[in-house]
């Protein structure tokens, strides 16, 4: 029953700004957050937050990117600023389920950012 639906990816340039957003159904979820995926690399984590509002942010990103989520929506959004063409890759919304424990996955969302 859980579903992700991941809206915000496109191509921007390089300074600029661009929002995910990831809206979860089917459950209550503890962590939320996004990884991503540049081609020929393994899948990183970019960002996470806690259901009690504690993030994480992989060190690349700090004071660049903000996680930030709505519990009572469940949705989790990624506000990217100061982009760089590294930041290159599909972004994937990511869930924990409070009850099961498991982890879910979105589609993917492809961000490009132009030199």
């Amino acid at each position: 029953q859980v579903q992700l639906v991941e809206s915000g990816g496109g191509l921007v340039q390089a300074g600029g700004s661009l929002s995910l957003s990831c809206a979860a159904s089917g459950s209550i979820f503890n962590g939320m957050g996004w990884y991503r995926q540049a081609p020929g690399k393994q899948r990183e984590l970019v960002a996470r937050i806690t259901r009690s509002g504690f993030t994480h942010y992989v060190a690349a990103v700090v004071g660049r990117f903000t996680v930030s989520r709505d519990n009572v929506k469940n949705t989790v959004s990624l506000q990217m600023n100061s982009l760089k063409p590294e930041d290159t890759a599909v972004y994937y919304c990511y869930v924990l389920g409070l009850v099961d424990g498991r982890e879910y996955w979105g589609q993917g969302t492809p961000v490009t950012v132009s030199a």
